[in-house]
């Protein structure tokens, strides 16, 4: 299992963007909780479908710390 960390930031148009910090993944959404559904896809899209992989992803919005497990 490998940690990705995402930095976040509020889009100025509404909703979020996110970025992984080594890794060329990008994703928006317009809530929070579409954000990290997006990021996951976003990783297994650049990853590969892997079963047997599992992340774990962290986003730091305004120095605070989120984590979506077991993706």
């Amino acid at each position: 299992m490998s940690e990705i960390p995402f930095i976040v930031e509020e889009a100025p148009e509404g909703g979020f963007t996110a970025h992984a910090l080594g890794e060329s993944i990008f994703t928006e959404s317009d809530t929070w909780e579409g954000l990290k559904e997006a990021a996951k896809e976003a990783v297994r899209v650049h990853f590969g479908e892997d079963e047997n992989q599992s992340n774990t992803l962290s986003f730091v919005l305004d120095n605070r710390n989120f984590y979506a497990k077991g993706i």
